[in-house]
């Protein structure tokens, strides 16, 4: 039987190197999850202890595409407008301790259901990367049609916070006059986020790893796989979300690179994390920030958990004194 030629096992070799890369791709992204963590209960009790009551009723605005997205109206008495963006797997009543502070001291709060939260979407999707952007902006249009004069601050807790950093640090900055950071929860694998988040996530990391590899080479057909997974309480009054996939986890947060990126926002920016946060290391945002923008006030708030920023009236006095 004659042997294969030279090129026949050159062709053999990297037809079976292709098939052992595609198999073990596929083989990340299928196995490669992992099982939702526990309740957190630091997170989900603060919000028994808030007063609902008199929670504003949801209204909405068509976003480009057509679909219509809840916010809440806050009104003030005074020039500036707010518009809250709240955490990771949660929407708008979340950020209801923070918006009356703020409302009571004359400030307008629009706080929005970020698109894939709530009742709005597909819960923790959405169609592509840069969609929440889009959907910023067009809200941001309809606040100014009402508010064409206003100063406009953008403020976001956690995951809010990093997407806050986010916005401050593109194009898009352009929209505001200031911004305030509410203990920023950044990309995994930075300095400032505990591992696990102190267990609040838990991250696919298998999945994750396919799935960048897939990107790097252009593929997005698989992007609306849950990557993470969060320690919610399965018995909360109002939608969470349990996961979210790869683009809403790379859309709601700041660029790998958000600290170093701090050099180029030009509004004013300041950042509160509690001293006792869970989830983050506090101590540590003072050092990194600093390092690259010294005017940046860093405010350290004792005895504030991750959760108590929205909900201990403590931080939400510091947090009124930073916005205004």
């Amino acid at each position: 039987m004659p042997s294969k030629s030279p090129i026949a096992r050159v062709i053999n070799i990297v037809v079976a190197v292709i098939v052992v890369a595609v198999v073990g791709l596929a083989s990340l992204i299928v196995f490669g999850t992992a099982s939702r963590p526990p309740a957190l209960t630091s997170v989900s009790d603060p919000m028994r202890h808030i007063d609902f009551s008199d929670l504003p009723m949801l209204q909405q605005f068509n976003a480009r595409d057509g679909q219509a997205l809840s916010y809440r109206l806050y009104p003030g008495t005074g020039q500036d407008v707010v518009v809250l963006i709240h955490g990771s797997s949660g929407e708008s009543s979340g950020m209801h301790a923070v918006a009356k502070t703020l409302s009571a001291i004359g400030d307008t709060v629009y706080v929005p259901d970020i698109r894939g939260h709530g009742h709005d979407g597909r819960p923790g999707d959405i169609d592509r990367i840069g969609q929440l952007d889009e959907d910023l902006a067009d809200f941001v249009g309809v606040i100014r049609q009402l508010h064409p004069r206003a100063s406009l601050i953008l403020v976001g807790h956690s995951s809010g916070g990093a997407f806050v950093m986010r916005i401050a640090e593109g194009r898009d900055a352009r929209w505001f006059n200031r911004f305030v950071i509410l203990s920023p929860a950044l990309p995994h694998g930075g300095e400032t986020l505990r591992p696990y988040a102190g267990g609040w996530v838990t991250p696919f990391v298998g999945r994750i790893v396919g799935l960048k590899i897939l990107n790097g080479l252009g593929v997005r057909w698989f992007n609306g796989l849950p990557i993470l997974a969060f320690a919610v309480d399965p018995h909360a009054s109002v939608p969470l979300d349990a996961t979210y996939s790869y683009r809403m986890q790379q859309n709601f947060t700041a660029p790998p690179d958000a600290i170093a990126r701090l050099s180029v926002v030009k509004q004013p920016l300041t950042v509160l994390v509690g001293s006792k946060d869970e989830l983050l290391y506090a101590d540590r945002f003072a050092p990194l920030i600093n390092r690259v923008r010294p005017d940046v006030p860093v405010i350290l708030i004792p005895d504030i958990d991750h959760m108590g920023m929205v909900t201990d009236p403590r931080a939400l006095a510091v947090v009124a004194s930073a916005v205004k």
